[in-house]
């Protein structure tokens, strides 16, 4: 039971740090915290556990949810002000670990919002924590793709400003990225140096080309809040759950044995978004060429922008801010990756031909808008080098997509559902996603 397995993994930590030290386990991170309640909670029953007032664990809010970053900075001022929880902080040499998670904020609140919620949360906590005395240490839940805190993260960094506290820099290094990055020693020492430059130039140019004006930051927020709207009314659509599930290879994605934990949060025989983990998710749009999570609603805020005369103080932004010109050059990448004739034929389904369009029309708003903005003719027509990349790569995978797809729509023919090739369609899905998902790991 999870309350047996919580107990026991608590007790675990103990017995890891008495055999190898405090290094070896010292972190409790508590997914999808959205309360005070919640960090409390975890506190006190491994005090409890332990029997001990006094506790070697860092414990780490994850925040993910657009709701919760934005009340993170209340929640963590909460967690300051009780006494018992501030004694244990000065325990730890006055050092709270944060950690904020990108895949998830993409999956609640689509890429803009996600990406200032995350900024802001980044500047109220570091706020919130300075006034009481405290180091806060941000640890970022940042994955491969852009739709997931990745691409060129280095020029995040970068770009934060002397308003979001960044004196270590600490993120998570998953399956798809380790090799690709940190396979060689050349490619290690490479990426380690782009991190190291990042932290130094900030820091450097923090007191001006890097921190935002309140003008860049109130349009910011309005493109954010359009981003938003688009997003979640595309996931208010009442095909968007069957349209995920049936013409992509979702439902499968258990079957390959290659994720760190299960597809869905419940493990319930209907599918509820919410329980939907996001790398599942971000993987699913991917395969299927679509990469929704990263780039939907970039151009639906671009166009209101432009509508609302405010295209000028777009271009002003995209000039002077290092975060905004990053946000759209992952956004680029995310575009780069996709190839619509995959599913082209999806415009005269009878059941999906409506959120196709909504989908498909929305990516070329957004390349229309972006490619405006950045005055290039092409996407990612600065980085050369990495969009040829990306060409090769994806026609290497584009055969295997096709039989993917193909497969898919085979199984959505009643005649097929029932019968002997039934196994066999469903293997080749699965068996077409081991190759998809191995180029996906080591792509720009």
């Amino acid at each position: 039971s999870l309350v047996y397995d919580t107990y026991h993994t608590i007790r675990l930590i103990r017995d890891i740090q008495k055999l190898s030290g405090e290094l070896a386990c010292h972190r409790y991170i508590i997914s999808q915290c959205d309360s005070i309640q919640n960090v409390l909670e975890v506190f006190f029953l491994i005090r409890t556990i332990w029997r001990s007032d006094s506790i070697n664990i860092d414990i780490v809010p994850l925040f993910e949810k657009v709701q919760d970053l934005q009340n993170a900075g209340g929640i963590m001022q909460s967690m300051y002000q009780n006494a018992t929880y501030r004694s244990h902080v000065r325990s730890r040499s006055d050092n709270q670990t944060i950690m904020l998670g990108f895949s998830d904020g993409t999956k609640d609140g689509g890429y803009l919002m996600a990406n200032w919620s995350i900024y802001s949360a980044k500047e109220s906590l570091t706020t919130i924590s300075r006034e009481h005395g405290i180091k806060v240490i941000f640890f970022d839940g940042r994955g491969g793709p852009p739709s997931r805190g990745g691409g060129k993260k280095h020029k995040f960094y970068a770009s934060l400003g002397h308003k979001i506290s960044n004196t270590e820099i600490q993120l998570t290094i998953q399956g798809q990225t380790v090799s690709s990055s940190f396979g060689t020693l050349d490619s290690a020492q490479f990426n380690m140096e782009q991190l190291l430059n990042a932290g130094i130039y900030n820091d450097v140019l923090a007191d001006h080309s890097n921190t935002l004006n309140q003008n860049h930051r109130d349009l910011l927020s309005t493109m954010a809040q359009r981003g938003y709207e688009a997003f979640v009314d595309l996931k208010n659509h009442p095909k968007f759950i069957s349209y995920l599930t049936v013409i992509s290879p979702l439902n499968y994605y258990n079957e390959t044995n290659i994720a760190s934990r299960p597809s869905k949060r419940k493990q319930t025989n209907s599918l509820v978004l919410d329980d939907l983990r996001a790398i599942p998710f971000v993987s699913s749009w991917s395969q299927i060429k679509q990469n929704v999570p990263g780039y939907f609603g970039v151009g639906s805020a671009l166009e209101a922008m432009e509508k609302e005369g405010k295209w000028s103080e777009v271009e002003d932004l995209y000039q002077s801010s290092l975060f905004f010109k990053t946000l759209i050059e992952n956004t680029e990448m995310a575009m780069k990756k996709c190839f619509f004739p995959l599913t082209i034929h999806l415009q005269n389904d009878p059941e999906f031909a409506g959120l196709f369009k909504t989908i498909y029309d929305e990516y070329i708003r957004s390349e229309k808008y972006v490619l405006k903005l950045t005055s290039h003719k092409s996407l990612m027509e600065d980085y050369p080098a990495d969009a040829l990349s990306i060409d090769i790569r994806e026609k290497i995978v584009q055969p295997l997509l096709t039989i993917q797809q193909y497969a898919l729509m085979q199984l959505r023919k009643p005649e097929y559902r029932e019968s002997d090739l039934k196994s066999v369609y469903e293997k080749l899905i699965i068996r077409s996603s081991f190759g998809i998902i191995n180029a996906a790991r080591n792509s720009v």
